[in-house]
C-alpha cells in the first residue's frame, strides 16, 4: 500500500493544504522566535561574562532557573492550554515574552561601569569588578537577573504546547513523523537567530539590542498570529476531520482535564517517554543548546562572531533539520508510525558522537574536530526530540489531551535539563571541559533503553489504522 492510500483524502485536499501551510507558517514564525528569545541568552554568555564579571557559577543560574521554571510551568499551563485552546495560549506566551525580553535587555544598562578581566580560559579571572546601579555586586545581580529570566521560562513554556494543541487538530497521525521534521526545522532556526545572530547584533549595537530586537520580532507574529491563524480546520471553515490518534473519552463525550491526566499518569507507554525525554534534555540542554559557546570561549578564545562557532552554529542547525527530517521519514514510512525504534536510534548516535567528542580533544584535533562532533550530536538530538516533543506527544495525548501530554514530555525533559545548570558550571571549573562530555553520556545510555522497550508500540484510535 502506498505511503499516501493511509492517509484519508480530506487531508490530502489541495485547498486544505494551503490552508493548513498558512496557519503552519505563522505559528511556526513565532515558535522560531520563542527559540531566539530563549538561548539569546546561552549565545551572548561569554559577552555577558565580562560585561558583569561573572563567573561560570552565577552563569549557571540562570541555566538553571529558565529550565526549572519552564518545567513546572508547563504541567500547569498544558491543561491550560487544553481550556482555552493552543492560539490563545501562544498569544499570552507571546506577550510575556515580548516583556521579558524587553525587561531583561534593560538590566544591561545598570553596569556602569564593565567589569575588568585578565588571563584566557580557565586562568581568567575578574581584575575589576564591575560597577553596578543600586550598588549591588555581580552575585547579587546575577540572582536579580536570573529570576527575571526565569520569568520568561513561564511565558516560554506555553510556546511547545500551543503548538502542537493547533496542529494535532490539522494533521492526521500517519502525517506526523514528517511534521516532527518541521518542528525540528524551527527550532534549528530559532537557535541559529539565537546563537548566530545575537552575537552580531551585539558586536555591532548595545548587547541589551540582542534581547531587544528579538522582542520586537515576536511582537510581530504575535499581531500575525492574532489576525490570520485559526485553532481548528472547521474555524478556518472546514468539516471536522479524524485524525486517527489515540481518543479520550467517548464520542461526544465532554474531556475533562481530569480525564486527560488519568490517561497520562496511568499510562505505562507515556511514563516511558516521558524518561526519555528527561535523557534527551540531559544530554541536549548540556551541549548543543547551550554551554558549547563558553567551551569555545575558553578552550579556543572564540567568539560567537568567529568563524569557527559561526560554522558551528550553522551546522548545528543543517544537520539538526536533517536528523529530524531523517527521523520523520523513517517513523513514518518505515516503522509504520513506531516512534520508538528512531528515537533508540537517535540516543544509539548521542553515544557514538559523544565518545568521538571527548577522542576529538584528547586527540588534539581542534575546535574543527569539536565541530564536526557536536554537529553530528544535533542531527540526533533533534531527531530524537522531534520525534517526542513533536510526534509522541499529539499521538498519545490525541487531539483533547495533546497539550497536556506535550506538558507532560516537555516538562520532564526541561525539569532534568534545569541540573545541567550548576552540574556543567561544577564539573567544567573544577575538572575541565572533557569531563562535561562524558558527564552528559550515560544518560544517553539510559534513554535507548528505556525506549526500547516501547519498539513496538502504536496509539490506537477509531482512526488509526
Amino acid at each position: 500500500m502506498a505511503y499516501k492510500d493511509n492517509i484519508p483524502a480530506e487531508f490530502q485536499d489541495p485547498k486544505y493544504k494551503v490552508r493548513r501551510f498558512q496557519n503552519w507558517m505563522l505559528v511556526g514564525v513565532l515558535y522560531s522566535l520563542f527559540y531566539m528569545t530563549r538561548y539569546n541568552f546561552s549565545a551572548l554568555a561569554p559577552v555577558l561574562q565580562g560585561l558583569f564579571g561573572w563567573t561560570k557559577n552565577d552563569l549557571g543560574l540562570f541555566e538553571t532557573i529558565l529550565p526549572l521554571v519552564y518545567g513546572l510551568s508547563v504541567f500547569f499551563n498544558g491543561p491550560l492550554a487544553e481550556k482555552i485552546g493552543g492560539r490563545k495560549a501562544f498569544l499570552i506566551g507571546a506577550v510575556g515574552v515580548v516583556l521579558a525580553n524587553g525587561a531583561f535587555g534593560a538590566m544591561c544598562l545598570t553596569v556602569l561601569q564593565p567589569a575588568v578581566m585578565s588571563g584566557t580560559g580557565h586562568e581568567r579571572t575578574v581584575l575589576e569588578a564591575a560597577s553596578l546601579a543600586w550598588g549591588v555586586d555581580a552575585r547579587t545581580m546575577a540572582w536579580i537577573m536570573a529570576i527575571m529570566w526565569g520569568v520568561n521560562g513561564y511565558f516560554q513554556s506555553f510556546g511547545a504546547l500551543a503548538i502542537v494543541k493547533i496542529n494535532a487538530q490539522w494533521f492526521h497521525i500517519r502525517e506526523r513523523g514528517a511534521f516532527s521534521a518541521i518542528f525540528g526545522v524551527l527550532i534549528r532556526f530559532g537557535l541559529i537567530l539565537a546563537f548566530s545572530g545575537a552575537p552580531f547584533i551585539a558586536a555591532f549595537l548595545p548587547v541589551q539590542w540582542a534581547f531587544w530586537i528579538p522582542a520586537l520580532l515576536v511582537a510581530l507574529f504575535f499581531f500575525l498570529n492574532l489576525f490570520f491563524v485559526k485553532e481548528t480546520p472547521e474555524e478556518a471553515g472546514y468539516p471536522s476531520r479524524d485524525t486517527g490518534d489515540a481518543v479520550v473519552g467517548e464520542a461526544g463525550q465532554k474531556v475533562t482535564t481530569k480525564m486527560v491526566l488519568i490517561k497520562i499518569f496511568t499510562s505505562w507507554h507515556m511514563w516511558m517517554i516521558a524518561i526519555a525525554s528527561m535523557m534527551i534534555g540531559l544530554v541536549r540542554r548540556s551541549t548543543v543548546d547551550s554551554w558549547w559557546p563558553m567551551y569555545f570561549k575558553e578552550s579556543y578564545e572564540m567568539s560567537g562572531t568567529d568563524f569557527v562557532p559561526q560554522l558551528l552554529s550553522w551546522s548545528i542547525a543543517a544537520l539538526g533539520i536533517a536528523g529530524g527530517f531523517a527521523f520523520g521519514y523513517m517513523s513514518d514510512r518505515i516503522f509504520k508510525s513506531r516512534r520508538a525504534p528512531v528515537v533508540v536510534i537517535g540516543f544509539i548516535g548521542m553515544v557514538v558522537c559523544l565518545v568521538a567528542f571527548y577522542g576529538s580533544d584528547a586527540l588534539a584535533l581542534g575546535p574543527y574536530g569539536a565541530v564536526v562532533c557536536l554537529a553530528c550530536l544535533s542531527f540526533f538530538v533533534n531527531g530524537a526530540h522531534g520525534m517526542i516533543g513533536g510526534a509522541a506527544s499529539m499521538d498519545f495525548g490525541g487531539r483533547k489531551g495533546v497539550a497536556t501530554a506535550a506538558g507532560l514530555f516537555d516538562g520532564m525533559q526541561y525539569l532534568s535539563a534545569a541540573v545541567t545548570g550548576v552540574v556543567v558550571a561544577w564539573v567544567t571549573t573544577n575538572h575541565g571541559w572533557q569531563w562535561w562530555k562524558l558527564w552528559a553520556l550515560p544518560w544517553a545510555v539510559i534513554g535507548g533503553i528505556v525506549m526500547a522497550t516501547l519498539w513496538n508500540v502504536i496509539p490506537r484510535g477509531k482512526g488509526g489504522h
